[in-house]
């Protein structure tokens, strides 16, 4: 597992955006894509707004997605795997590259065929906890065609990712504007950020 936080870790030194295949096990994804669907079926996933908890816009022309909040207080078995992942990720950032995280939030996120998010920065402006970005995808069996992939706006150029099964993306919260583009068919991730404070 080393390796693959080394991979993401130094991807992300080279170029403001870390990426590691297989981040998530092929058998930890399918579980947690299991978990999701399960949730999205039973409609227990809410429309995701703009903002934090003092300002919660919800604009379908902005963004689409459908989010489910994890927490270790759920029990679940695979969540709990996913955040002993987080717990040793964590642990290794700070341990090579100092950075003070102290915790973390993440959620499912589900969006619907022909949702978006349009362009946006990830750390809230009253509220500068949020560091790093992380997204681990959820998707088997993507092709270009599917759409649904992550643009990150560079300064000078934009970069197009996509949601390939068990894939990590991690970049800085403050720093990179970035967009979901248009989705042709259910696009499944988690997504969160790694915390100070």
């Amino acid at each position: 597992m080393l390796k693959t936080f080394n991979t993401l870790i130094d991807s992300f030194i080279d170029n403001k955006v870390g990426i590691a295949e297989n981040f998530l096990s092929e058998a930890l994804a399918s579980h947690l894509k299991e978990n999701l669907n399960l949730l999205y079926s039973g409609r227990q996933m809410l429309s995701a707004g703009t903002g934090n908890e003092a300002v919660v816009l919800q604009n379908k022309l902005v963004r689409g997605d459908k989010i489910y909040w994890l927490d270790r207080k759920h029990n679940d078995p695979y969540e709990n795997d996913f955040f002993d992942l987080m717990d040793r990720f964590v642990s290794h950032l700070n341990s090579t590259c100092y950075t003070g995280i102290t915790g973390y939030e993440f959620h499912y996120t589900l969006y619907e065929t022909g949702s978006f998010y349009k362009k946006h920065i990830d750390q809230f402006r009253n509220n500068g906890s949020r560091q790093y970005s992380m997204i681990m995808y959820l998707n088997a069996d993507w092709e270009e065609k599917d759409g649904g992939e992550l643009r990150i706006h560079h300064v000078d150029n934009q970069q197009n990712i996509s949601p390939l099964n068990g894939k990590s993306v991690f970049f800085k919260s403050s720093e990179l504007e970035h967009e979901v583009l248009l989705t042709n068919k259910p696009r499944l991730s988690i997504t969160g950020w790694l915390k100070i404070g």
